[in-house]
C-alpha cells in the first residue's frame, strides 16, 4: 500500500486485534487528558500558515517561542508540501550520485538548485551546495588564497562574528593570516580597506546585510580589491536578493552565504545549507561539484556530474577542499521552496519581512526607550541602542512566549547597549505590538 493512503476500517480492525487493543483511543491511554484538545474550533477558511498558527495556539504545553532574533537564522514560512515531496522515491537515491543511471532524480534537482542560485546571485556557476554559510565563506577564503597564491585575507568586522570565527579556525590550519577591516557607522570602512589592501592580500570578505542588519554600500570595493589582483567575496542572505543588488552587480568574484532563509526551518540550529557561486574562470578552484545536463546515446535528456574537485576524485593533496560536502537534502528543500513559491511568492515574503521590520523599528523609536544606532538602510533586521537591561527584557519576553532580540554584547563587550531585532513574513502586527508592550512593561 502507498504510504500516503489511509488505512481502511478492516486494516485498523485487523491491527488492533493483532496487538490486543480494543480501540485506537486506547493506544493513547498513557497520555494525560490535560494535553488533549477537545475542540479544534476550525474556521471556515484560512491560509496554510494561518491554520498552522491556529493549531499551535490550541496547544496547552510545549509551545515554541515566537522568535524576534535573527543573526543568521530566520523564521521564514516553510510550505508543508515540501516535507512530503522530499520523500518521493525519485529523490531517495544514492547520497553521492557517481552512477548517473540510478541517480537521475538527485542529479536533476541539484542541477535545478544550481540554476536557481545563479539566477539569484547573477554569477556564472554554482556548486552543489555546502554545509552552511559559515563554512562556505571559509571555503571561499581557500579559493581566493589558492587562486592568488597569497596567504592573507581581509575580512570586514561587520561580518557575523560566528562566521569570522569559522574563517579564523579554517585559516589557522592553512597558515592564512586573517586581517579584520574596521567598521564605520555600522558598515565596512572604505578608508580602512584602502589602508589594508595591498599586494600580499588574496582578497576581501564582506557581508550584506551585515551583522547589524545594515545593507552595505559596496561601491568601489571591487575596484579596490581588483587593483591588487585580489578576489572580492560577498556573503549574503540569498532571500534578500529578490530586492537587493546581486553580488555580480557589485563586482564580486565569489558569492556565498546560508540558504536557510529559503524555506529551511530553524530546526534547533540545523542542519542548514551553504551556497557558493562564482565566475566561470574560477570554477575549477571551487570545492564540491557541479552537475550538468547533457544527452544520452539515444538523445534523451540526462544529468551528470560535470566537475568534481574533491579529495574523493583527485589526489588528496591536490584537492581544493578535503572536508567540504554537499547538503543534498537541504538543496532539494531549497529547490522545492523556490519552485513552489515562485519569483512572485519569494518576493512577496521578503517584502512583508521588510515591511514588518520597518514598522517595528519606528514603533520602538517612538517608545523613547531606543535610539538609532546608524542611519544606514536595513532590510528585515535592524540594530538599535538602548539603556535597558536586555537580559531582563528577554526574560520578560520569554515568559510571554517570545524569543527576544539579540544582545550584541554576546559578540563583543564594546557592543554593549546594542540590540538587534529580526522579522519575517511569519510575524504579525499583533505580535509586534505585544512585544513592544512587554518591553515597555519590563522598562
Amino acid at each position: 500500500m502507498h504510504k500516503y493512503l489511509p488505512h481502511t476500517h478492516e486494516d485498523i480492525k485487523a491491527m488492533l486485534e493483532r496487538i490486543g487493543v480494543d480501540s485506537i483511543d486506547e493506544l493513547f491511554s498513557d497520555v494525560p487528558k490535560s494535553l488533549f484538545v477537545d475542540d479544534l474550533d476550525l474556521p471556515s477558511s484560512m491560509s496554510e500558515l494561518e491554520l498552522s498558527n491556529h493549531f499551535h495556539a490550541l496547544g496547552k504545553e510545549n509551545k515554541p517561542l515566537i522568535p524576534f532574533m535573527g543573526a543568521g537564522a530566520y523564521d521564514h514560512y516553510t510550505p508543508t508540501v515540501i516535507r512530503h515531496l522530499i520523500e518521493r522515491q525519485e529523490f531517495l537515491t544514492a547520497y553521492t550520485p557517481y552512477q548517473p543511471e540510478i541517480s537521475q532524480g538527485t542529479l536533476q534537482y541539484i542541477f535545478e538548485y544550481q540554476s536557481m542560485i545563479t539566477q539569484l546571485t547573477g554569477m556564472d556557476v554554482s556548486n552543489a551546495s555546502m554545509y552552511d554559510g559559515a563554512t562556505a565563506t571559509a571555503e571561499a577564503m581557500f579559493m581566493a588564497t589558492a587562486q592568488r597564491k597569497k596567504n592573507k585575507i581581509l575580512v570586514s568586522k561587520t561580518v557575523n562574528p560566528n562566521v569570522i570565527n569559522v574563517v579564523k579556525t579554517y585559516a589557522d590550519y592553512r597558515d592564512i593570516d586573517v586581517v579584520l577591516v574596521d567598521e564605520n557607522n555600522g558598515q565596512t570602512s572604505v578608508e580602512a580597506l584602502k589602508d589594508l589592501m595591498d599586494d600580499t592580500s588574496a582578497g576581501l570578505i564582506v557581508q550584506t546585510p551585515n551583522v547589524y542588519g545594515v545593507i552595505e554600500d559596496l561601491s568601489g570595493f571591487a575596484d579596490t580589491v581588483h587593483a591588487y589582483k585580489g578576489l572580492f567575496v560577498i556573503n549574503q542572505d540569498p532571500s534578500t536578493l529578490t530586492h537587493l543588488k546581486t553580488p555580480r552587480a557589485w563586482g564580486a568574484d565569489i558569492a556565498v552565504g546560508d540558504a536557510q532563509p529559503l524555506g529551511v526551518p530553524l530546526s534547533f540550529g540545523g542542519p542548514y545549507i551553504g551556497y557558493m557561486a562564482t565566475l566561470k574562470k574560477y570554477m575549477r578552484k571551487m570545492p564540491g561539484r557541479i552537475c550538468g545536463m547533457t544527452k544520452d546515446s539515444e538523445g534523451r535528456r540526462a544529468f551528470v556530474l560535470t566537475l568534481q574537485a574533491r579529495e574523493q576524485h583527485i589526489r588528496r593533496d591536490k584537492a581544493n577542499s578535503n572536508i567540504c560536502s554537499n547538503q543534498s537534502l537541504l538543496a532539494l528543500f531549497v529547490t522545492i521552496y523556490m519552485s513552489i513559491m515562485g519569483k512572485k511568492g519569494v518576493y512577496e515574503a521578503q517584502q512583508q519581512s521588510y515591511d514588518y521590520a520597518h514598522y517595528m523599528y519606528e514603533q520602538l523609536l517612538n517608545t523613547g526607550l531606543f535610539e538609532r544606532f546608524t542611519d544606514k538602510p536595513f532590510f528585515k533586521e535592524f540594530t538599535l541602542k538602548t539603556l535597558l537591561d536586555i537580559d531582563k527584557v528577554n526574560d520578560a519576553l520569554t515568559e510571554k512566549g517570545y524569543l527576544g532580540p539579540l544582545h550584541q554584547k554576546m559578540f563583543a563587550e564594546d557592543k554593549k547597549g546594542l540590540v538587534t531585532f529580526a522579522l519575517t513574513e511569519k510575524r504579525t502586527k499583533k505580535q509586534i505590538d505585544d512585544v513592544i508592550e512587554i518591553i515597555k512593561g519590563a522598562a
